[in-house]
């Protein structure tokens, strides 16, 4: 069912790709994506050293026998990441699968594929894809503007962005933006893409290692419940709509400087709203899809239901 070259490509069984998450996207949390099914993604970002990460992709070959993808990020952040060290790891553990993020680094796609790695890129931009394709990238994650996290300065929405991208470059796309269901599958297939990638419906999930009160917030949530912010520093992050959210917003206005704001939306800070339940203590990234999330059900009840929905979309559009 929905064979693509994303799942033959990675030996996956369903066209399901899970959005990497700082501090949250660790063994258990993403073996458990894999075990459904779909390809889960570990976060090097958060894991200082190397042999940090060769603990962790060791953990999660221990909790799943399916294929799973490690991060890498080349986004400005407070402190160094050690990605050649990361790089070393992933080598020498025999992860098969990489993503990379922010600025296309054709010398370590080089490097992976030496390895025998499928490499991956996230773009928010047709330009962006096209680099990523030239650098000899297998494939690449295009998300627009009402995704979570880092939607570039594009301003396009995943509808747009998706079909623009798909008519620039011939290595496989996956749609990222707005998926959270069976329907959306479909209608991200129908539109040449060969697979979705979904952070936010994972977040919602009873496996992710959030505290419940950030779940139940984000079910009541509406999809006019986020907000965009950090346009001034050139690198707009999407988070849940809250007072200190109209706060970072306020001082943008003002003028702040990164130096003024890193206080406030530090990945420390995102981490202790998420292991205390407690969104005074900083912002947390959510899509607009937010307001298509009713429920909290398992990573396997959420797989299996949306692709069942997936193939019920599929016979009613054969009958129409």
């Amino acid at each position: 069912m929905f064979r693509t070259r994303i799942t033959e490509k990675l030996g996956i069984r369903y066209p399901i790709i899970q959005g990497s998450m700082l501090y949250l996207s660790l063994a258990d949390f993403v073996s458990a994506i894999s075990n459904a099914g779909a390809l889960g993604t570990l976060n090097s970002v958060c894991l200082g050293t190397k042999e940090e990460l060769k603990r962790e992709i060791r953990k999660t070959k221990m909790l799943t026998g399916n294929p799973f993808a490690v991060q890498l990020v080349y986004l400005p952040a407070a402190r160094e990441i050690p990605n050649d060290q990361f790089i070393e790891a992933i080598i020498e553990e025999g992860v098969k699968i990489t993503e990379t993020v922010g600025p296309v680094q054709p010398a370590v796609i080089s490097r992976l594929h030496e390895a025998g790695i499928t490499c991956l890129h996230k773009a928010t931009t047709v330009k962006h894809a096209l680099a990523a394709e030239r650098a000899g990238a297998d494939a690449v994650a295009v998300e627009g503007l009402e995704c979570a996290g880092h939607a570039g300065m594009g301003d396009v929405t995943s509808l747009i962005l998706i079909q623009r991208t798909i008519q620039e470059v011939e290595i496989p796309v996956v749609a990222a933006g707005g998926f959270v269901d069976g329907k959306g599958l479909v209608a991200a297939l129908a539109m040449g893409a060969e697979a979705i990638l979904m952070g936010t419906r994972f977040f919602v999930t009873r496996e992710c290692p959030i505290h419940s009160n950030i779940k139940e917030f984000c079910v009541k949530a509406r999809e006019t419940d986020t907000a965009v912010c950090l346009r001034s520093l050139r690198d707009p992050v999407r988070y849940l709509r809250t007072d200190l959210v109209e706060k970072i917003l306020c001082m943008e206005a003002s003028g702040a400087d990164l130096k003024q704001l890193l206080p406030v939306i530090s990945g420390e800070k995102m981490r202790q709203a998420v292991e205390q339940g407690d969104l005074t203590k900083g912002p947390v990234s959510v899509g607009q899809c937010v307001g298509l999330i009713h429920d909290i059900p398992t990573i396997k009840e959420l797989v299996d239901r949306i692709m069942k929905e997936a193939e019920e979309a599929r016979q009613r559009l054969n009958r129409m």
